[in-house]
């Protein structure tokens, strides 16, 4: 079967350089080796509750996601603009003062009480506020190194910014690229994390809705191999050609197919829990400052979305790092049990997902590298070098004017 470009993997970022490639006139074909679209960004409806394929967030303020779906048909709700921090000594909610001034006293003590350390937070986020430009002119260096660098020290660190980025990262060693890190940190300082009335699920289902290429589902990709001035993708099903690739599979697919270098794969485990009543009123996302266990932050999701769970019940997440064996539920209930102030007994375990390759480690150097398979016609899209939602649709977006150069001539942005 022929097209004009093969898109492989109908993630987010296939799916969206598809849809660009559509508008640039030109035929593309979507092959996806899974039952349905979204990649990595899944939905499954479990006894009335909807489960995100692990816990994720859509952060309204991405360019690329504005410029790609009508975001309020999304039907968003936020979460709290602000973090909950539980330490030894207590709970705190520290809420953005810009946003909600009257309840900000928690993290106005905080700022008073370590000055010093507030304008070293600043200082470090400062030039990621001002652009992606200002942002990549800086030397990149990991997280620890360029926190230490710019005086950062003190509980806003330790007890709030590392335990926070150690589950929005998945790494609790600091070895992020620093550049990544603050350029993720700009886009919760721009914009309130929110989720989809309908689960997450209901971004990819948008972005094909807006497109008429054909999405060909349970159909992997073996091989790719040249032939003439085009391209052969092999299946078990047979095989499809175009004159131009798009490798949009998550990472280490990509590198079977094209022979690039695979990124390393950071885990995440999810764990759902039904509740018959919220262990708290808050919509804002919980981390542990004295990281007494193996949850790196959990929420009452029922709170911020309520159509994620049934009448009369309440829907709780809590994520850990998957550094080889998953932690015990036994231990994830322990620390919410510390957490929430509350016993766990009466919750039920809805469905836990275990997700080995959730995040490419974003190292050093890294952030916003633009993969090349071939020059003669194989572009490789997604979030290995950006590992956000906004990172993957960008990439399609930049992928799709790749080709549309090289097919119709013209620049490459």
């Amino acid at each position: 079967m022929e097209a004009d470009v093969l898109v492989i993997g109908a993630g987010l970022a296939g799916l969206n350089a598809a849809r660009r490639l559509e508008g640039a006139g030109l035929v593309p074909l979507v092959l996806e080796a899974s039952d349905a679209i979204g990649g990595r960004v899944r939905t499954d409806s479990v006894d009335g509750f909807r489960l995100d394929r692990g816990f994720q967030v859509l952060n309204p303020a991405y360019p690329a996601l504005r410029e790609a779906v009508d975001v309020a048909r999304l039907a968003l709700r936020p979460f709290g603009r602000g973090l909950v921090v539980h330490t030894a000594s207590g709970s705190r909610e520290l809420v953005d003062p810009f946003r909600q001034p009257w309840a900000a006293g928690e993290l106005v003590r905080a700022s008073l009480a370590d000055g010093a350390g507030t304008r070293a937070l600043v200082r470090w986020l400062l030039p990621a506020l001002r652009g992606r430009g200002a942002l990549a002119a800086l030397p990149d260096e990991s997280l620890t190194a360029s926190l230490d660098a710019a005086g950062v020290r003190g509980a806003l660190r330790t007890e709030i910014l590392e335990p926070f980025l150690t589950g929005v990262l998945a790494d609790d060693q600091g070895a992020t690229s620093a550049t990544f890190a603050r350029w993720l940190t700009r886009w919760f300082a721009l914009g309130t994390p929110s989720l989809p009335a309908q689960g997450m699920a209901a971004l990819p289902a948008l972005l094909r809705s807006r497109m008429a290429a054909r999405v060909h589902l349970d159909t992997r990709v073996d091989h790719l191999a040249k032939q003439g001035t085009g391209w052969v993708a092999q299946t078990a099903g047979g095989s499809f050609t175009g004159a131009a690739v798009v490798v949009a599979t998550d990472p280490v697919t990509a590198s079977a197919l094209t022979g690039l270098p695979a990124p390393r794969m950071r885990g995440l485990a999810t764990w759902w829990f039904s509740a018959p009543q919220a262990p708290i009123e808050s919509r804002c996302l919980q981390v542990d400052g004295a990281r007494r266990g193996p949850v790196v932050n959990t929420a009452v999701i029922s709170n911020v979305q309520p159509a994620y769970a049934p009448a009369g019940r309440h829907l709780v997440q809590a994520s850990t790092l998957l550094v080889g064996a998953a932690p015990s539920e036994a231990d994830v209930r322990v620390h919410l049990e510390q957490l929430y102030a509350c016993s766990t007994t009466d919750w039920t375990v809805v469905a836990t997902h275990l997700i080995p390759q959730a995040l490419p480690a974003i190292e050093p150097g890294g952030w916003r590298r633009v993969p090349t398979a071939s020059d003669e016609g194989v572009i490789v899209a997604g979030d290995s070098s950006d590992a956000s939602i906004q990172g993957a649709l960008q990439s399609g977006v930049d992928a799709a004017a790749r080709v549309v150069a090289r097919l119709q001539g013209g620049p490459t942005r």
